[in-house]
């Protein structure tokens, strides 16, 4: 079998011989009257976001030459901007002072007096963060030699985009391959209009002036819960509304999930499920009243708040990208249909991420962006969505890949289950953070691991050793009999997976 280093070699050579290796068709000269002189290209990426800028420089890594379009300013899409990175970086500081201010510290007998948050400090550091890793995506592409064309992406052939700029000039890119890797936008609330102050997305709550004094959270979802949790820490009264029965959005476990929100409710963050919200009206005093309901209906309610946060989800952003114009068409819920090679119904275009069917993740449209262009190249396309883990970025963390029990019982597969308590292992012990468990559901008959979820503190890096274990078809014997450092929390996921296997942990 050929190394990967083999592979990507026998791929870059190939690039010299960009007809043979393209599946596309030949780039196409179509005369414009734009402002700037057309560009000629291999892959023009629409979109800088995880999935679109890993795909332009894996594209230019394997020999193409690559045009990435981006609308915004700075690379990095909504995750580098005003998602994933800068919520990270107020749940990290959040946390900390939490430990600080509350008495967390003292119990481990560090005493200080004189606590105060600086919000405006703490947000230049998020922003800090931001702009070192955004900048990081520019030096990057100039690193693989990826042309970076400002302006909203256009798609205007079958080999042709156009990007146009804040100022209105154009830029033509003639390319034998488009990928539109375009992300996602919030989710609107009907009847609800954001204005980014009072009444924010997650975008406006990353970067409000001051502290809530209370704080309602439309949809207790992966981002209603983390930035309940960040508002909650530096002071807020926080209150979810949620539609569904639990929390933690589509895809948790119900048993990691009821012990997620029990632990919450213990820090003082309160949920009010199976509830829909009516509507929101400002008062003149400026505090917002939310009315809701019952889910099933009944006895209305108004709850009263300063800061209303609207978070029920994301939409893909595939609007006004021309795709119309070559015959694409959209599914129900705004999506681009591809096939198993992420291509559309024009062979030439091709679509990846928050855009196609799939979980709206951020490294589910890495993987895609890379194997996509591999593809291109003629290489192996395969990606196994139920590998693709999901991790919520709280304290405890929660994180879980593969299959749900209740995906299994409705399934009807035949399965056995392996717990282990953070309670009972000696690094959470000593840590003082022992609150969560890992819960393994293996095959009954053959002991393969279908499934792991993990809430507690370093779920998120623990639960990549269950995804290289699924990957890998492992059995929970096999991960049962790895030798795992002691003492760390990883062992806990060794003892859940002994459970499985074997019917008993050691250490509970």
């Amino acid at each position: 079998m050929q190394s990967w280093t083999q592979f990507y070699r026998s791929l870059a050579t190939r690039s010299h011989n960009l007809p043979c290796k393209l599946h596309g068709a030949a780039a196409v000269s179509v005369r414009t009257y734009a402002d700037k002189a057309a560009i000629d290209a291999d892959v023009t990426v629409v979109g800088s976001g995880p999935g679109g800028y890993v795909a332009a420089i894996k594209s230019a890594q394997l020999g193409f030459k690559t045009v990435c379009v981006e609308k915004n300013v700075t690379l990095g899409g909504t995750c580098l901007n005003v998602g994933c990175i800068p919520s990270k970086a107020l749940l990290n500081n959040s946390y900390l002072y939490h430990m600080a201010h509350g008495k967390d510290f003292e119990s481990r007998g560090i005493e200080i007096s004189g606590i105060s948050l600086n919000l405006e400090k703490m947000m230049a550091q998020k922003s800090g963060a931001v702009k070192a890793l955004t900048g990081g995506i520019a030096h990057l592409f100039k690193q693989n030699k990826v042309t970076h064309v400002s302006g909203h992406g256009k798609v205007t052939g079958k080999n042709q985009v156009t990007a146009i700029a804040a100022d209105g000039s154009e830029q033509v890119i003639n390319t034998k391959n488009i990928l539109i890797a375009t992300g996602s936008e919030v989710t609107p609330f009907p009847g609800i209009p954001i204005d980014e102050e009072t009444i924010v997305s997650s975008t406006g709550a990353l970067s409000l002036k001051k502290v809530p004094e209370e704080l309602i959270v439309i949809g207790a979802g992966v981002i209603g819960v983390e930035l309940g949790s960040v508002w909650h820490r530096l002071g807020s009264k926080v209150t979810a509304v949620e539609f569904l029965g639990h929390v933690g959005g589509m895809g948790i476990d119900m048993e990691i999930s009821k012990n997620f929100q029990r632990i919450l409710q213990k820090q003082g963050v309160k949920f009010k499920l199976g509830t829909k919200v009516m509507g929101a009206t400002k008062r003149p005093d400026g505090k917002i009243d939310v009315a809701v309901e019952a889910a099933a209906g009944g006895k209305n309610e108004t709850l009263t708040c300063d800061v209303l946060l609207v978070c029920i989800g994301r939409r893909p952003f595939t609007q006004n990208l021309g795709l119309e114009s070559v015959g694409i068409e959209l599914d129900n819920r705004g999506r681009i249909p591809v096939n198993n090679r992420f291509q559309t119904k024009v062979p030439s275009i091709f679509a990846i991420g928050d855009v196609v069917a799939g979980p709206m993740l951020a490294h589910k449209a890495e993987d895609e962006g890379i194997i996509c262009v591999e593809g291109m190249a003629g290489g192996a396309v395969h990606i196994d969505y139920n590998c693709v883990p999901s991790v919520i970025y709280t304290h405890p963390e929660v994180a879980w890949v593969g299959k749900t029990e209740e995906q299994l019982k409705e399934e009807g597969v035949p399965y056995k289950i392996g717990k282990f308590p953070f309670a009972a292992n000696s690094r959470a012990k000593t840590n003082a953070d022992t609150d969560g468990l890992v819960k393994i559901l293996s095959h009954k008959e053959t002991d393969r691991m279908l499934g792991a979820h993990i809430l507690g503190s370093g779920a998120g890096e623990m639960i990549n050793e269950a995804t290289l274990a699924m990957e890998y078809g492992a059995s929970c014997e096999d991960i049962a009999r790895v030798c795992h450092a002691h003492p760390t929390v990883s062992e806990a996921f060794r003892e859940a997976n002994l459970a499985a296997s074997f019917g008993k942990a050691i250490n509970f």
